[in-house]
């Protein structure tokens, strides 16, 4: 006999989700290499005088700029995982599975060792690389191949290995220092984020955060089949484009300041809808709030776990995501 599961009412559970991010954040903020205490950190915030020029530096010229940033990114691998699942019916989509990581680095890779560092810098090369590596997948699966989801996401599987291939052939003959700088930065860090990586995620977050939620009536009719879809009005093919193009912008760009940080668009969608619900706006702002928090702690441990040392965070996303996933395929094979 099936065990009937009981969802916690929607309210409820955003709520304590929004006090827990809040009480995340400023905790966040009070503890690093230098600790700060509780009321020299709020009255930092709230512009006391009383505070010393070092306390004021610390919180809004390097914590606070980096805790937003861990929330912007959080959020939008999350959003851009979940809109990706719901688009193509796949609980594995993921933001990288588009090539996206590998375009990235590659970028990357080409303007440490190839150009001159003056003339651009890593996070547009990283950029352009990302942008590359979405058009090439959208150049394979042109024509009649959209209609086929799977056959985009092994198109971008296929383009990752090889532009992984191109980067890597490239650090084969680079020089140690730079080879070792991409390599750290491919593994994901927040250690270079300032008010400018602010400033560049957060409205791309919020146009896609919008756009989905503006489309979630399309998305709850694409998990039916495209043939309910269209019946319902709903130009598949048109959806699909969009939602493709918006979440490989705002991955591009996250992977631009931040590197690589592999599951989170896959983990955070599934923990949302066991609590959250399985619709589209509630699997959005949940997921928006999630991965917030999921990022906030995710960096909080990576700064302060190693004394003097900042573990990348990759690492920790991929050791997270990989024991999550073989949780869940453990249960699936008892049940």
């Amino acid at each position: 006999m099936l065990k009937h599961h009981v969802r916690p009412n929607f309210t409820a559970v955003m709520a304590t989700s929004l006090l827990l991010l809040l009480f995340s954040m400023f905790f966040s903020l009070t503890f690093g290499s230098v600790n700060l205490s509780i009321n020299a950190t709020f009255n930092t915030l709230i512009g006391s005088s009383a505070q010393s020029e070092l306390a004021h530096s610390i919180v809004w010229q390097i914590r606070l700029p980096r805790l937003l940033c861990a929330m912007l990114v959080g959020a939008g691998l999350a959003i851009s995982g979940a809109v990706l699942q719901n688009a193509s019916r796949n609980p594995l989509a993921d933001p990288y599975l588009f090539g996206l990581m590998a375009g990235a680095g590659l970028g990357a890779t080409l303007v440490s060792v190839v150009l001159p560092p003056q003339l651009v810098s890593m996070a547009l090369g990283a950029f352009a690389g990302a942008l590359f590596a979405v058009a090439l997948v959208f150049t394979v699966c042109a024509g009649q191949q959209w209609r086929k989801v799977e056959i985009t996401l092994l198109a971008g599987v296929a383009v990752s290995f090889m532009l992984s291939a191109i980067s890597s052939f490239i650090l084969y003959f680079a020089e140690p220092f730079a080879a070792n700088r991409i390599m750290f930065w491919l593994m994901g860090s927040l250690s270079r984020t300032d008010w400018y990586s602010v400033l560049l995620l957060a409205p791309v977050t919020l146009l896609v955060f919008t756009l989905a939620l503006a489309l979630r009536r399309q998305l709850d009719a694409l998990l039916l089949s495209d043939d309910c879809a269209r019946t319902l009005g709903v130009n598949t093919l048109r959806l699909r484009l969009i939602l493709l193009l918006s979440t490989a912008l705002l991955t591009a760009c996250i992977v631009s300041q931040c590197g690589g940080i592999a599951f989170v668009g896959l983990m955070i969608p599934h923990i949302v809808r066991h609590f959250f619900g399985v619709t589209s706006s509630r699997l959005l702002l949940g997921c928006a709030v999630v991965g917030a928090l999921f990022m906030i702690w995710v960096d909080n441990l990576a700064r302060t776990v190693l004394p003097q040392q900042e573990i990348p965070l990759g690492v920790i996303t991929s050791l997270a995501g990989s024991v999550f996933f073989l949780i869940i395929m453990r249960r699936q094979r008892l049940q």
